[in-house]
């Protein structure tokens, strides 16, 4: 195993009142149902994705299926803590978070619990990308906090280099136009890349 990062960021208290998958997705349900959403922002604009982010996560955890090589590996892992920094309205976490809940689920040994970024800002500023607080976060951590295993985020690196493209040169591309080719792009690529980018985060972390 390689020399694993040490820190202090995630304490237990932090990961006592974390949620479960589920819990996660009840909390959304049940916000939206009050025309809410988690979050410093409550417009209009955010309980549509909201409401995106709900439909999207239903599809994926009905349709989601592991490959065997995956599956192998991930039940080779070590005990380990996977905390996800997320809200509810946003579009990349629910493409990926029923993905790595799946996995999660096929190790006993891997505990994976989810919390929200606006409520840890002390955490999230710990996980910036490129100085924003993007999200979704993917913390993997021995079962004491002790040690970081490795970060995954906030989405496959193939979308970090087409959003740098579009932000230095959209080519007539509207911001809508650039988030529906996202989601489409999710919908085509099934997380074989997110599976692909997470397997080298097992291999580099763990001798397997």
């Amino acid at each position: 195993m390689e020399e694993l990062v040490q820190l202090n960021r995630i304490s237990p208290d932090v990961v006592a009142q974390a949620m479960t998958y589920s819990e996660y997705k009840n909390l959304i349900d049940s916000l939206f149902a009050e025309g809410r959403t988690t979050g410093e922002n409550q417009s209009a604009s955010y309980l549509e994705y909201t409401r995106m982010a709900i439909q999207r996560m239903k599809r994926w955890d009905k349709t989601i299926r592991i490959d065997q090589q995956m599956t192998e590996l991930v039940k080779k892992l070590p005990p380990q803590l996977w905390v996800i920094i997320t809200e509810a309205w946003c579009g990349d976490a629910a493409q990926t978070i029923p993905y790595i809940s799946k996995l999660a689920e096929l190790n006993p040994t891997i505990q994976l619990r989810l919390i929200l970024r606006d409520e840890n800002p002390e955490i999230m500023n710990q996980y910036l990308t490129h100085g924003a607080r993007s999200i979704p976060k993917l913390i993997a951590l021995s079962p004491g906090l002790q040690q970081e295993y490795f970060v995954w985020g906030p989405k496959p690196s193939y979308l970090m280099e087409k959003q740098r493209e579009f932000k230095t040169d959209p080519k007539g591309k509207t911001s809508k136009e650039f988030v529906e080719e996202v989601h489409l792009w999710y919908a085509r690529d099934k997380n074989l890349t997110l599976g692909k980018e997470l397997s080298h985060c097992f291999y580099q972390a763990f001798d397997l």
